[in-house]
């Protein structure tokens, strides 16, 4: 059964280029991690809000920054020993610059596939 997990991550919005700079040279490490299934990074930039919902609009665009820049990690193995072999090989080699950047430490949601 595929575990994954989706990670958050709040960015200060200085570090923002830097942070993706980052996390676009460890893509190159994690790619190659044993039993990668899927890999995605992505920015948030839309909000939506019940009006959009019910009307069948499009989301809305997000204008300013207040407090952070958020990404979303999604990553997904073909098993836990694969996971957590690949978040060894990030930690000792990434970790503590995409660190650097962050407003707080980010968030793991972990999780075997269900569909």
């Amino acid at each position: 059964m595929p575990f994954t997990e989706i990670c958050i991550y709040q960015v200060k919005p200085q570090k923002a280029a830097e942070f993706e700079a980052l996390m676009l040279e460890a893509k190159s490490l994690l790619e190659k991690q044993e039993g990668l299934l899927l890999l995605r990074l992505a920015k948030r930039g839309y909000r939506i809000d019940m009006e959009q919902i019910k009307d069948g609009l499009p989301p809305l665009k997000i204008t300013r920054i207040v407090k952070s820049v958020k990404y979303m990690l999604y990553w997904e193995f073909d098993t836990k020993e694969s996971y957590g072999a690949a978040q060894k090989n990030l930690y000792s080699s990434y970790w503590k610059p995409i660190e650097k950047c962050l407003v707080v430490p980010h968030d793991k949601y972990l999780g075997e596939v269900v569909f």
